[in-house]
């Protein structure tokens, strides 16, 4: 039986997708064998409810850098979401094409940029304006939002783009043939086809700033504490990770592992619940 080429090119791609689907589970595995035990022994209450973080005492409590992530993610998508729709609307619909091919690959470009040298302009820049305007320490919730923002914005800006391009031209025309103005059409009726993609353009960049660790750890401030203010310094999940890993021990080290599986759980709530509501806009539209 000859083998063509084709068929070999095809079961390397098969392997390869295997050989990543494979990693990713091991991954999972790991993790969940490193911290479930701890989780069965302290308590999934005790370990996600309480306030009281002090390892070397025993206390292993998670709440205010849960409270802490969710308010920078939630800071992050309030600041590159809109920015990041606007962008796209914008060099679709109403840009020359000479300027969208020049402007959108360069925001793209501010993906590359290493989340360091946005910590460090966030630390040198940011954090010194927000303590002589704002108030605080200037390592804050709202510090950390705006850099995670700037880090998610070539994200959502360029899939959201991708999403408005893909509407049929048919669509605005029939809009503007019904006496809608340019913008209504775009708001009416382009937006509302293309929300499954903007929608998930937000969710990857959702994904973006619950995961980042080292421009977070550089500009939050790293307090372990429950947010009351945008103004006040915090200690995210993955910072916490970060920043204990590398002399922790024990049970010390099993509680980290935890805090990852929390992580992967709340990731995969967030997508499932995302998946669920395109699903639904999609079954309505």
């Amino acid at each position: 039986m000859k083998i063509t080429r084709e068929q070999v090119v095809e079961k390397l791609l098969l392997l390869v997708a295997c050989s990543a689907i494979m990693s990713l589970l091991l991954i999972a595995v790991f993790i969940v064998k490193e911290g479930a035990p701890f989780l069965i022994k302290v308590g999934p209450r005790d370990f996600l409810l309480s306030s009281d973080w002090r390892p070397q005492e025993g206390h292993f409590g998670i709440y205010p850098m849960i409270v802490a992530s969710l308010w920078v993610t939630l800071g992050a998508l309030l600041v590159g979401g809109p920015l990041g729709i606007a962008g796209a609307v914008f060099l679709t619909e109403f840009a020359p094409r000479a300027l969208m091919r020049v402007v959108k690959p360069a925001i793209e470009l501010l993906a590359g940029i290493p989340s360091v040298v946005f910590g460090f302009i966030g630390v040198m820049v940011l954090a010194p304006l927000v303590r002589a305007y704002a108030g605080g320490p200037g390592l804050s919730v709202l510090a950390a939002a705006v850099i995670l923002g700037i880090m998610i914005l070539p994200t959502v800006l360029s899939i959201a783009a991708d999403a408005i391009a893909s509407v049929p031209q048919s669509y605005r025309e029939g809009a503007l043939a019904l006496g809608a103005t340019r913008w209504q059409a775009v708001h009416m009726v382009v937006l509302k086809a293309a929300r499954s993609g903007i929608l998930a353009g937000l969710i990857l960049g959702m994904g973006r700033a619950i995961g980042e660790t080292m421009a977070v750890i550089m500009v939050a401030g790293n307090a372990v504490k429950v947010p009351h203010s945008p103004l006040d310094s915090v200690r995210t999940l993955t910072a916490n990770i970060a920043l204990e890993m590398g002399y922790a021990t024990g049970m010390h080290r099993q509680a980290l592992f935890a805090t990852g599986i929390v992580l992967f759980i709340g990731i995969m709530l967030l997508n499932g619940s995302a998946m669920a509501v395109m699903k639904q806009r999609k079954g309505k539209s």
